[in-house]
């Protein structure tokens, strides 16, 4: 093999080489050796092996030097099983059985850059996100099978079920350090969580049975369902402990609460669970471990193109989003100068406060379900987090879905950057889903938030401050406070993304059932405004500098309360209910800033 030959088969294996480790990361001189380093140096080799113009004398010594570098204390099946881990999956590319090496396969590849932004969070570099070496997925003759149509899904169901019946964590009762106890098998068998799946989870009626820990029990639910228990060895102790603490720290307030909490965790879980239609979404890759909940289906879910680390991140800033929420809006608390306003500058005060306070619970020793990460899985999770939550803030409403739209003809889910504005969509539409819900629900969600903005004006009555618009008890005006919302929030972004083909489409629907739902709850705010207005409905509306289309903006993203008469006597006076997409859009910017 000539040196031009081994220098360009070298510069290809480095050009395919795992980021999981910044490059250059490897020094021996004088160093200590980590496991880190011994499988980033595997990886390598691995990578060099797939050149099929190798001659045969130089792979057999690159194999002989893996074996060298093979650290075994246990047996292969040990290691295996002490991750949870199957020995042999089937390649859901060609379908014959492989080996899963000891390698964690569980997060996308990560380069992270040492420069910093702004606010202190990790830079993310445009570059793609490359598939994992082999050292991840080692082809092996297939013994026989008796279900030669056996998915990786139905296999990793399978070793759950053998897990459950060995007595591992899965079935075993946990107590809080507060006390509260968790049944995992009971929680296996609710009825309710059965329909997470569905759109209209019953999400009252869960909480009418459980007030206290919904949002613990649902989020048990989906990390189950998600395979996060087992892919990240997460501690049951430590879940519990942390996510029953995230809920008790929810203010019983009527909208932004542990309920809304809830609400949205599951809306993330059925936006990305279920087959999209959307073109830029790619077959599976083994990257991500995890497959559409319809493996048949012509079509692919968001989950299958986020790496488990993503999936679980989204979920985690969806319990966490609006933690310590007191049921006052942005512009509350900056007028009031709020000690919290002060400390954030008067920018994204509430989402600020939420993630810092919700992460220094989860940093709490009893809390750390994420112990298990490494460095530079722990650095992306917070990154992650961090932006999902902030993203909530409706100053970046109008920003986001520019961005998306601007990006849409260039999206690639192999792109981390791509990704991450794919999950802040996601969040988003599941903050401000209560449109797109059944009418029965929206109609509750809406009497919450409506019961949150009275307590607010109350409050402002109280100080002698004006009153902001729509926060009046005693002129209430339901009916144009959804109108303008779902024209000028909801639907811009709820358009967008299904215009990509990133709402879900059931079998036997043409359209997404959120589209279908929010534009019936939309023609019935209609119909109730042409009532009152004396069978007209006022399609020209006036916009008084803006003021009073804040609060409408803001609290409506992320508002968590109980609820009122629903059939409240509603006078409609006011009439904001058509201001234009680019007033709104300028609006929602000045209120936040």
């Amino acid at each position: 093999m000539s040196d031009g030959h081994m220098q360009r088969t070298f510069h290809e294996a480095m050009r395919q080489r795992r980021t999981s480790l910044p490059a250059n990361s490897l020094s021996l001189n004088g160093a200590k050796v980590t496991g880190s380093s011994l499988s980033e140096a595997k990886g390598l080799i691995a990578d060099m092996l797939m050149n099929k113009e190798l001659p045969g004398n130089v792979a057999s010594c690159l194999r002989a030097v893996t074996m060298l570098l093979e650290q075994r204390p246990l047996p292969l099946n040990g290691l295996l099983n002490d991750f949870g881990l199957p020995s042999v999956v089937e390649n859901p590319y060609g379908g014959e059985s492989m080996v899963v090496g000891a390698s964690k396969p569980r997060i996308s590849n990560i380069t992270f850059s040492t420069v910093t932004s702004a606010t202190g969070l990790p830079t993310v570099p445009a570059e793609p996100n490359k598939a994992r070496s082999s050292s991840y997925w080692k082809t092996e003759a297939s013994p026989s099978n008796n279900n030669e149509h056996e998915t990786p899904v139905d296999l990793l169901r399978k070793i759950s079920v053998s897990r459950k019946e060995s007595g591992t964590h899965v079935d075993t009762v946990v107590t809080t350090i507060d006390g509260q106890r968790y049944d995992t098998r009971e929680l296996d068998t609710d009825p309710d969580l059965a329909e997470t799946a569905v759109w209209s989870f019953p999400i009252f009626q869960m909480s009418r049975k459980h007030p206290q820990t919904i949002l613990s029990r649902l989020t048990y639910n989906i990390f189950q369902q998600a395979e996060l228990f087992r892919i990240f060895k997460v501690s049951p102790i430590k879940f519990f402990n942390f996510f029953h603490a995230l809920e008790k720290g929810y203010w019983e307030i009527p909208y932004h609460n542990r309920i809304h909490a809830a609400d949205v965790l599951h809306g993330c879980y059925y936006l990305s669970a279920h087959p999209v239609r959307s073109t830029f979404l790619t077959p599976k890759t083994p990257d991500s471990v995890l497959t559409p909940p319809h493996p048949h289906h012509q079509h692919s879910s968001i989950m299958s193109q986020l790496s488990t680390l993503e999936l679980m991140a989204l979920f985690t800033a969806a319990a966490m989003h609006d933690y310590d929420h007191p049921g006052r809006t942005n512009a509350f608390l900056v007028q009031v100068e709020d000690k919290k306003a002060i400390l954030y500058n008067d920018r994204s005060v509430l989402e600020n406060h939420h993630a810092a306070e919700s992460w220094k619970l989860l940093n709490k020793p009893e809390n750390h379900f994420i112990e298990n990460l490494d460095p530079a899985e722990m650095k992306r999770f917070r990154y992650l987090v961090l932006e999902y939550i902030l993203a909530t803030d409706l100053k970046q409403h109008f920003e986001i879905i520019m961005t998306f739209t601007e990006r849409l003809t260039e999206i690639d889910v192999q792109v981390e950057t791509d990704r991450l504005l794919i999950g802040k969509l996601l969040i988003k539409m599941a903050d401000i889903n209560s449109p797109t819900k059944p009418y029965g629900l929206h109609r509750q969600w809406t009497d919450r938030i409506c019961e949150e903005f009275y307590e607010q004006g109350d409050d402002e009555r109280r100080r002698g401050l004006p009153i902001t618009p729509y926060m009046d008890r005693g002129d209430a005006q339901v009916a144009k406070l959804q109108d303008s919302f779902i024209a000028h929030v909801v639907s811009p972004l709820a358009t967008a993304m299904n215009e990509c083909g990133l709402l879900p489409i059931l079998p036997g629907l043409d359209t997404s059932e959120l589209i279908i739902n929010m534009e019936h709850n939309h023609r019935k705010w209609k119909e109730q405004i042409e009532l009152e207005n004396g069978g007209s409905y006022e399609a020209q509306i006036t916009c008084n500098g803006g003021t009073a289309v804040n609060g409408v903006i803001e609290e409506e993203s992320a508002s968590t309360s109980d609820s009122p008469d629903p059939r409240r006597d509603s006078p409609l006076d006011s009439d904001l209910s058509q201001v234009p997409f680019t007033i709104c859009c300028s609006i929602a910017e000045e209120e936040y800033v």
